[in-house]
């Protein structure tokens, strides 16, 4: 099975949102991210900033932040 770990990019710190995800996905609120034993939990005003499928990660940001 494949699970990744969610982790928020905040101010250039990583935090983490949740392991072993299952299901991710894109609403107009945020990112919502499911786990088999867990609530989902809503990341809102987040984006998928990248997705590294070598380590099982992915990062989420704040989509209101300047990246410019």
């Amino acid at each position: 099975m494949c699970q990744m770990n969610v982790v928020l990019e905040h101010e250039g710190e990583m935090e983490k949102v949740m392991d072993n995800v299952t299901r991710l996905e894109v609403t107009g609120e945020g990112v919502l991210v499911s786990a088999l034993f867990e609530e989902p939990k809503l990341v809102p005003s987040a984006r998928v900033k990248n997705i590294d499928l070598l380590s099982g990660t992915v990062t989420l940001d704040n989509r209101t932040e300047d990246h410019g």
